[in-house]
């Protein structure tokens, strides 16, 4: 685990989450510290990470978003690292958490909860210590407080919460039952 990237966390536990430039433009301006790109493509994704990081913010490149990366290949992983030269990366696949580590960078396993399938997965990923990111995320971020704590019980990595936080309410409710910290696309949560 990267305490850097932890501390980060504890330090600024609202992440802007980013799906155009228009989002972008208004996530730079906030202080948000972290910011998830899920929007680009291999012809542009350097440009946007490269106005991230001249901002002073951390750059995470969700890798499974970006197109023409959607080989899952440790070389995407190169890719990002090496040209792209962003700080970390989001994905749901564990090969890649794994070759992002080996890289030296910032990762997040994303985990869709939407049965109980997927905490047997979480659950799994954990006790092989297979691809173990910094962090997992888990979707929809406005699960139920005992989902949280259930997934706070089984996960050796801190967790975040992403998808469908929209008000001051939902990011004190995660925050509150055990979550590190939540992503949002919602503007106005940026600003909490």
């Amino acid at each position: 685990m990267n305490r850097e990237f932890i501390e980060k966390l504890e330090n600024n536990p609202v992440i802007a989450a980013v799906k155009d430039d228009k989002g972008l433009e208004k996530a730079l301006k906030t202080e948000c510290e972290i910011i998830f790109i899920l929007y680009g493509d291999i012809c542009n994704i350097s440009d946007i990470v490269e106005r991230i990081k001249s901002a002073g913010k951390v750059a995470m490149v969700h890798m499974d978003l970006i197109a023409g990366l959607g080989s899952g290949k440790d070389v995407a992983v190169d890719y990002i690292k090496n040209t792209v030269k962003a700080d970390g990366i989001i994905t749901t696949k564990g090969s890649l958490i794994e070759r992002a580590n080996q890289l030296g960078m910032y990762t997040v396993l994303r985990y869709f909860v939407i049965d109980s399938m997927a905490l047997v997965n979480i659950e799994k990923q954990d006790r092989h210590g297979i691809a173990q990111p910094d962090v997992i995320e888990i979707l929809p971020g406005i699960v139920q407080p005992k989902i949280i704590k259930k997934i706070n019980s089984i996960s050796k990595v801190p967790v975040i919460a992403g998808g469908l936080i929209s008000d001051r309410e939902d990011v004190m409710n995660a925050l509150n039952n055990g979550v590190l910290a939540v992503s949002s696309t919602n503007e106005a949560v940026w600003e909490l």
